[in-house]
């Protein structure tokens, strides 16, 4: 670009020149940002020199600019402009200190391994954007073994095109990766329910489908079906997601399938919940997942749910709505209490909790009434083979929903009889399903404080508002 320079009254022209001579593949990418009309922009301007050569005079060459800072350099232009320009480029990105709590949980048992002269780990990225998740990825493993054959896949899909299989010959074709790292957001779900209709479980989404609105579950699927199989090796991946695959959709649904899919299959080793205000566009509450084909015996049939929602440092300054940060003893405490594989508490507060995977399986069953006429008679079936039978009032149906370790007819014996004691259970709309009340496991019930208190502070309120209205009559 220094040569640029020589020709000043010919800048414009030398730098469409200077980009035509890039690959088809790099001259796409220019052309996707439509750089040319920038350069119209800036050469009508007076201004196409001087930019130039400002870029000209920055040293970005791999030896001085790592792949890491160029990744954090990329990330701080998109947020700063996009936030200048009130759009949303930058929404997705995952905080550095996220990805580096999820890399730590990833290569947790690896400590011993990654030392060992000749390792290879073939990480697998499908949304790469910047490459932050893979930067940090290596930077883990050249930390444990500087001669540590690396050997990173990524993938980056476009919001306008997601979850589409790539073109025959694409790297992402490629399924030995091991393991996998994704912070999986919100997509439309387009392309994935004509896959699920034409190869079912031969392809990725076998289980089901979640609803058109909220395609994040396709995401779990999608990497899910590019683990390694656990015969050559297995793989562990992590994938964040906010609170909705947790419990949306009812036995049955798409969402719940899937959910039941993977705890049958033994995948699931752990949920994660994060601090709120951790993510640049939003405040919600998000989860990190670890799923697994290689569980280690100990965890085997088991799911560990950690709350680390109460683990977080106050930025200094607030980006966009990520007002917290995972500080370093944060991110330490997380992975050790992960490693424990044990129930904890923190403050008399329950931070960690072990389950079974049959704990989060439910049973939802449809418990009717009999139709009765306005003398009170019930009214019965006339054929088929419930004649004889009192008829289902639809109007009092109702569904309940039972835990899989729980005797059906001994909870409706004492949840539900004693309340209406001419109901039954109509065994044939009976439905398995399976949900994570995270947030429920880690309730603590705080009791109300006595009324005498409560009573105590309304009379100086009360006091206090007719003082000052004495005052005012005064």
């Amino acid at each position: 670009m220094k040569r640029l320079m020589g020709d000043g009254d010919n800048i414009a022209e030398n730098l469409r020149s200077y980009i035509q001579a890039f690959s088809p593949a790099v001259r796409d990418i220019f052309d996707s940002f439509e750089f040319h009309l920038q350069v119209d922009r800036l050469d009508k301007a007076n201004l196409l020199y001087l930019v130039t050569e400002k870029f000209g005079q920055i040293d970005l060459h791999p030896e001085t600019v790592s792949n890491a800072e160029m990744g954090l350099v990329f990330e701080e232009l998109i947020r700063k402009f996009a936030e200048l320009s009130n759009e949303t480029a930058w929404e997705h990105f995952t905080p550095r200190e996220v990805i580096r709590l999820m890399v730590n949980l990833i290569f947790i048992e690896d400590d011993e391994a990654l030392t060992q002269p000749g390792i290879v780990r073939s990480p697998y990225d499908p949304t790469a954007g910047t490459g932050g998740m893979l930067s940090v990825a290596e930077e883990h493993l050249v930390s444990h073994n500087p001669s540590a054959r690396w050997a990173g896949h990524q993938q980056h899909l476009l919001r306008q095109h997601p979850l589409r299989r790539p073109a025959a010959g694409g790297e992402v074709r490629l399924h030995a990766f091991q393991p996998a790292i994704w912070p999986g957001v919100e997509e439309d779900s387009e392309g994935g329910p004509r896959e699920a209709e034409l190869m079912g479980y031969s392809g990725r989404f076998g289980p089901g489908l979640p609803r058109v609105s909220d395609g994040s579950l396709l995401f779990l699927l999608h990497l899910i079906s590019k683990m390694r199989p656990a015969q050559d090796g297995g793989c562990r991946f992590g994938i964040v997601l906010n609170g909705s695959p947790l419990f949306t959709g009812g036995a049955g649904s798409g969402e719940s399938e899937i959910r039941r899919d993977v705890l049958e299959n033994d995948l699931l080793e752990a949920i994660i919940a994060l601090p709120t205000d951790m993510f640049y566009n939003t405040g919600i509450s998000t989860y990190i997942w670890i799923l697994s084909n290689r569980k280690p015996e100990e965890r085997k049939g088991k799911v560990q749910l950690i709350d680390a929602s109460g683990f977080w440092q106050k930025m200094r300054k607030s980006l966009g709505s990520k007002r917290k940060e995972l500080a370093a003893e944060h991110i330490e405490e997380i992975t050790k209490l992960f490693g424990d594989f044990e129930d904890a508490e923190k403050h008399g507060k329950p931070i960690s909790k072990v389950f079974k995977n049959e704990d989060f399986g439910y049973q939802t069953i449809t418990v009717e009434r009999p139709l009765r006429v306005e003398d009170g008679n019930v009214v019965l079936e006339q054929r088929g083979k419930a004649k004889g039978q009192p008829q289902a009032d639809s109007s009092l149906r109702d569904t309940e929903n039972v835990p899989l370790s729980e005797d059906v007819e001994a909870y409706v014996e004492r949840e539900v009889l004693p309340h209406v004691p001419d109901a039954w259970i109509d065994h044939s709309k009976t439905k398995k399903g399976d949900e994570i009340p995270f947030n429920r496991h880690f309730y603590v019930f705080t009791p109300p404080r006595p009324l005498e208190e409560i009573d105590a502070e309304l009379k100086q309120v009360t006091d206090r508002i007719l003082e000052m209205i004495g005052g005012l009559s005064g």
